[in-house]
């Protein structure tokens, strides 16, 4: 019996939460289960769980997925959610090693030999988004994703809707008809901001238009899916298949599930199959560490409905870390002409640098969402 012997957690820079599980037997796991500006919370959280697995075989997924899901009277949200998915990542991770082969093939084998891969763009001026589309353009990527905006209004004035559409107007210059923009609200709109711009949008056929709406207020979805012809997506705040099913009934095009968020590999590939009942393409959220980027990978992999995969190689967040830094080997990882190819070894298909990564446990991080306000000093949306 593959028994879990250890857990440890490290919080590591830029804004990661790595989780190390170690059995009996020597074989170790790694998952990730950052929770951005809560990942010491979440750290908690992995240390309560580890009591349900300690002891136990480290192959029963599905059974420890269901305990440390459902074990406790209250259930759900991103804390838990997040810890779980660390943890299960990191025993996908050691069931892979066990049985030598990479986690898609114990999830039914390859439906692909590549991923197709996109990257965040900054800039808040239409020459900025110009200049960084082109950087990320000469990296080989054939697709990018970028903010609508900044700080919205309630109701937005024209000047703050001219800025919208002049930036995602910018990045279709940049791009051609070959490349492709989806474009993130990030929740900073109001519905009625995000049925006013969406039309003035679609000259310019953004991929996506990105979480249109917060996560509370899913239920006025399908009002701003019937108010374009833009693929819609969402997701990235929302933990399991329960939460997704509203969002899928009211008419979105794209889900986007986290794996360092959602339950991990087991609770993603059943979002997956949910999604595929609703001809819904799978585009999971992932500007984060390696581990998180290798799991959303080996689901890729194996799930016929991946539409295409985000990544945070460069991203401004990155500071004093990259993705590939805690990597020994980053040819695994490394981008071919916008793909990344089939992960081969073992496991999640990458070989964590432990070092590195107890170093910058040492020096840790406390990192924080940004604040946003409206010129009245009231809460805006980040």
């Amino acid at each position: 019996m593959t028994t879990i012997a250890r857990i440890e957690t490290f919080l590591v820079a830029p804004r990661w939460l790595f989780v190390r599980v170690e059995t009996s037997s020597g074989i170790v796991g790694w998952g990730e289960a950052t929770c951005e500006g809560r990942s010491e919370t979440v750290r908690t959280a992995v240390h309560q769980l580890s009591e349900l697995l300690i002891g136990r075989d480290a192959l029963r997924i599905e059974d420890h997925w269901q305990v440390m899901t459902k074990g406790s009277f209250y259930r759900g949200g991103p804390i838990l959610a997040s810890a779980v998915a660390g943890l299960d990542q990191a025993l996908w991770d050691i069931a892979g090693k066990r049985y030598g082969a990479p986690v898609h093939q114990l999830l039914g084998g390859p439906v692909r030999d590549r991923i197709r891969v996109y990257g965040w763009v900054g800039g808040d001026e239409p020459s900025e988004v110009r200049d960084h589309i082109a950087a990320q353009v000469e990296a080989g990527l054939t697709a990018v994703k970028m903010n609508a905006s900044g700080r919205m209004s309630p109701i937005a004035s024209v000047a703050e809707l001219d800025a919208v559409v002049q930036r995602v107007a910018a990045a279709r210059e940049v791009l051609g008809d070959d490349r492709d923009v989806a474009v993130d609200f990030h929740g900073r709109f109001t519905l009625a901001n995000a049925r006013r711009v969406a039309p003035l949008l679609e000259p310019y056929r953004p991929l996506f238009l990105e979480e249109p709406v917060v996560p509370e207020n899913s239920h006025l979805i399908g009002e701003f899916v019937r108010s374009t012809t833009t693929p819609v997506a969402t997701g990235e705040r929302l933990y399991s298949r329960q939460e997704f099913l509203p969002v899928l009934q009211a008419g979105i095009a794209v889900a986007q599930p986290d794996l360092a968020h959602a339950g991990g590999i087991t609770e993603v590939r059943k979002i997956a199959a949910l999604a595929e009942v609703y001809d819904v393409q799978l585009a999971p959220h992932c500007p984060l560490g390696p581990i998180a980027l290798a799991a959303c990978l080996q689901v890729g992999f194996a799930t016929p409905n991946y539409l295409i995969q985000e990544q945070s190689i460069g991203i401004h967040y990155n500071v004093g870390a990259e993705v590939l830094d805690y990597c020994l080997d980053k040819k695994p990882l490394t981008l071919v002409d916008g793909y990344v190819e089939r992960l081969t070894a073992p496991g999640l298909g990458i070989e964590v640098d432990e070092h590195a990564v107890r170093a910058a446990d040492k020096r840790g991080h406390a990192w924080r969402s940004p604040t946003f306000r409206h010129p009245d000093g009231s809460y805006a949306e980040w």
